[in-house]
C-alpha cells in the first residue's frame, strides 16, 4: 500500500502594515500633539505678555501726564506751580493782616504768624469777646470782615480754635471751658459765613478749653494770653 504525503500548508500572508508600525504611528501622533499644545500655549502667553506690557505703558502715561495728549501738562510741574501759587497767596495774606494790625494799633492783642501750618491769626479774648461770653463784640467786626475778604480770595481750609485759661466756668449756658471755647470758635465761623458768604465746608471749629496754653497760667497777664481764638488758614502741604 502506497502512502501519500499531504502537502504542507503555507501560513497565510498578513495584509497591511506590520504591528510595530501602528505603535510607532501612535507614538509619533502623540509627540506631534504634545508639540502643538506647547506651541499654542506659548502663543497665548506671548499675547498676555504683550497685553500686560501695553497696560503698564498706558498707566505710566497717565501717571506722568494730566492730559490725554502725551507730553502735555505734566502733573509734577502742575503740582509744583500750584504749590508755589499757594505759598505766594499765604505769604500775601500774612503780610496784609500784619499791615492791618499795625495800621489799627492791634499788634499788642493780635498777631499773624506764618509757619508750616499756613497762616495763624492769634486774637486775644478782649479783641473779640467779653469775659465768659461767645458773642462777638462789634469792635471786632472790621478786623473779621477784613480777614473774611482775604479768605474769599483763596480756597484754603480754615480751622478756628477756641482756647481758655484754666479757671473753671460753670453756668446755665457754658457748663465748662470746653463748651465756651467751642462756642467761640463756632461764632467766628458763623461770622465769616454770614458776612462774607464763605462756604461752610471750608471751616472746622475746635474747642480746646485750657488744654493748650501758650504760657503757664501763673498770673493774670499769662491767663489773658491764653484766652484766645486762633484762625489757622491751612497750607495744603502740611500734615499734622
Amino acid at each position: 500500500m502506497i502512502s501519500r504525503r499531504r502537502p504542507s500548508r503555507k501560513p497565510p500572508e498578513q495584509k497591511g502594515a506590520p504591528k510595530w508600525m501602528v505603535t510607532f504611528s501612535d507614538l509619533v501622533t502623540l509627540v506631534l500633539v504634545f508639540f502643538i499644545l506647547l506651541f499654542s500655549m506659548s502663543q497665548i502667553d506671548m499675547i498676555k505678555f504683550k497685553s500686560i506690557a501695553q497696560s503698564f505703558n498706558e498707566q505710566a502715561i497717565f501717571q506722568t501726564n494730566d492730559s490725554i495728549v502725551p507730553g502735555e501738562y505734566p502733573s509734577e510741574e502742575m503740582n509744583k506751580k500750584e504749590a508755589d501759587l499757594n505759598e505766594q497767596s499765604l505769604d500775601k495774606l500774612a503780610r496784609e493782616v500784619k499791615k492791618y494790625l499795625k495800621e489799627n494799633g492791634l499788634e499788642d492783642t493780635a498777631a499773624a504768624i506764618r509757619n508750616e501750618q499756613g497762616v495763624v491769626l492769634v486774637l486775644q479774648e478782649q479783641v473779640v469777646f467779653g469775659t465768659g461770653d461767645a458773642v462777638i463784640l462789634q469792635e471786632a467786626y472790621p478786623f473779621l470782615e477784613k480777614t473774611g475778604k482775604l479768605l474769599k480770595n483763596i480756597p484754603n481750609l480754615v480751622k478756628v480754635e477756641g482756647h481758655t485759661d484754666n479757671r473753671p466756668i460753670k453756668n446755665s449756658i457754658y457748663p465748662s471751658n470746653w463748651e465756651l471755647s467751642s462756642a467761640r470758635a463756632s461764632s467766628v465761623i458763623r461770622f465769616f459765613i454770614d458776612n462774607n458768604g464763605l462756604d461752610s465746608e471750608r471751616f472746622i471749629a475746635v474747642g480746646y478749653g485750657d488744654t493748650r496754653p501758650l504760657v503757664p497760667n501763673t498770673n493774670e497777664e499769662n491767663m489773658q494770653k491764653n484766652r484766645r481764638v486762633q484762625i489757622v488758614i491751612s497750607d495744603p502741604t502740611y500734615k499734622e
